[in-house]
Order: structure tokens, then C-alpha cells, then sequence
């Protein structure tokens, strides 16, 4: 089908048939530059792709632990409300009312911070890979101006 696409002149953008990084340098040696290192600036890429990966794929999981934890309180919170209504048949229902309020509150308390907490951490390892990888760049830019 992709020979087909290219023999109609509307090749689509595909990825996957880009060539590796080695054969990329490979292709860069025929146009030489005086004084610039072809292999350090497609090394230098592929890190930094590698570092956007790595943030992306903490970012995903991180995402992906915070959706499941909100889920289980959902279920835990929903199984209390149940038992709550449950129990309101009983003769001290309206004594316990008060107390099972200020659990519940308290309970929804602790859970909204412990998401916060999950959502800030994720967000701070993402953000730590990236700027690990910058400051990777920096010291790497300050080599490259440092005369020789």
C-alpha cells in the first residue's frame, strides 16, 4: 500500500520508514562541515529524544497511577455511602449521622491531598528529566565555546 502512495506522489509522513540515527549520520557525512561533528549533533538528538521519551513515559504512568488511585476511592467512598444508608434504619441512626459527616469529610480531606500529591510528584519527575537533559545541554554548549 505505501509503494502505492508513493507511486501516486501522496506518500504519507510514516515514521516507522525513517531511517535509524546511524544511517542518518551515515547520510550527514556527505555534506561535510569544516569544524562540526556530525556524529556529536545526532548523538546530542537522539539523547534529547531519548530524555522526551523518558519524561513522557513517567508522565504517562505517573497519570495512569493517579486515574486508578482516584478510582479506588470513588469505589471506597461509594461502599461507605452504601453502608451509611444502610445503617440508617437503626434507632441511634441520627446520633451516628454526625460522626459518619465528620469521618467522611475528613476522609475526602486526606484523598484530595494524597492526589495532589501523586499529580505534583508525577509532574516533578517529568519536569526532572527534562531539565536534567537541559543542563546536560548547557554543559555541553559551554565545551563547544570554550576556545580551543
Amino acid at each position: 500500500m505505501a509503494s502505492d502512495k508513493k507511486a501516486a506522489g501522496t506518500a504519507a509522513f510514516n515514521p516507522l520508514e525513517m531511517p535509524p540515527l546511524a544511517d542518518l549520520a551515515k547520510l550527514m557525512e556527505q555534506y561535510k562541515l569544516p569544524g562540526v561533528d556530525v556524529g556529536a549533533l545526532v548523538e546530542w538528538q537522539r539523547k534529547d529524544m531519548e530524555a522526551l521519551a523518558e519524561a513522557n513515559r513517567q508522565a504517562y504512568e505517573g497519570m495512569q497511577a493517579l486515574a486508578q488511585r482516584r478510582s479506588e476511592i470513588l469505589r471506597d467512598t461509594l461502599a461507605q455511602w452504601q453502608q451509611a444508608l444502610g445503617s440508617m434504619a437503626s434507632p441511634d441512626a441520627l446520633a451516628q449521622q454526625s460522626e459518619t459527616a465528620r469521618r467522611g469529610i475528613e476522609q475526602a480531606m486526606a484523598d484530595f491531598r494524597e492526589l495532589a500529591e501523586m499529580e505534583a510528584q508525577t509532574r516533578n519527575n517529568a519536569w526532572k528529566v527534562v531539565q536534567d537533559r537541559l543542563q546536560e545541554n548547557m554543559a555541553n554548549l559551554q565545551k563547544l565555546l570554550q576556545p580551543k
